[in-house]
């Protein structure tokens, strides 16, 4: 009994060591994981920023190219239309 009873605190000793150790690498772990997690949030959000730009810039081109004018010099210059003169523009009723 007495070599038990001697071993019995050594052995919760190593124990409480174990649980220390184990807890501190779950500690480490998480933190890494942590730490890679809000890198990967970082370049996501930088990424969204710059999608937003080139969103805007793109909405601001298209609203340029579908100008009244810009589509009235395309159709004059480009396609060689022309407006008619108001002689030549008919009203069609329905009945």
């Amino acid at each position: 009994m007495q070599i038990s009873a001697q071993r019995q605190p050594f052995l919760l000793v190593v124990v409480f060591g174990l649980v220390c150790v184990l807890s501190a690498m779950a500690v480490i772990y998480t933190k890494h994981e942590s730490r890679k997690l809000f890198v990967e949030l970082e370049e996501l959000t930088h990424e969204r920023d710059e999608l937003n730009i080139e969103w805007s810039q793109l909405q601001i081109e298209q609203s340029t190219w579908a100008t009244h004018a810009r589509i009235e010099q395309v159709a004059t210059d480009d396609l060689s239309l022309v407006r008619p003169q108001t002689t030549e523009i008919y009203i069609v009723e329905r009945r």
